[in-house]
């Protein structure tokens, strides 16, 4: 995104990043057709890992009091097309915004443990 940007000034193009985290949508039934067409569960060195995908996504996906519904990530974006001065980033829902923050304190290698965790 810095690279874009930088290409872009001057132009009067105007670049936001909205980073939305987890929000309500219907990503899993939408990609539930896909994962099954495309991946090969049975003779994957990941199968562990997918057959708990599946599982997930057979279920609609996750669900969380802190999973909003797609109305924020529209405010974020109304703003950042109809804003004189649009912000850089848009960090839109908390388990967005804890992400930020852990990449800010935490060596990379402890980040990854913890987003590996949370996969």
């Amino acid at each position: 995104m810095l690279c874009m940007r930088q290409e872009l000034e001057g132009s009067g193009i105007q670049l936001s990043l909205i980073e939305p985290g987890p929000v309500t949508s219907k990503i899993a039934s939408n990609g539930l057709t896909w994962f099954l067409k495309n991946i090969d569960i049975e003779n994957s060195v990941h199968r562990a890992g997918y057959e708990a995908q599946l599982a997930r996504l057979q279920a609609g996906g996750s669900v969380s009091r802190l999973k909003p519904g797609p109305e924020v990530v529209h405010v974020a974006l109304r703003h950042a097309l109809l804003s004189q001065r649009p912000r850089p980033h848009y960090v839109v829902t908390v388990p967005a915004r804890i992400g930020v923050m852990l990449k800010r304190i935490l060596p990379a290698s402890a980040l990854y443990r913890v987003l590996a965790r949370r996969a």
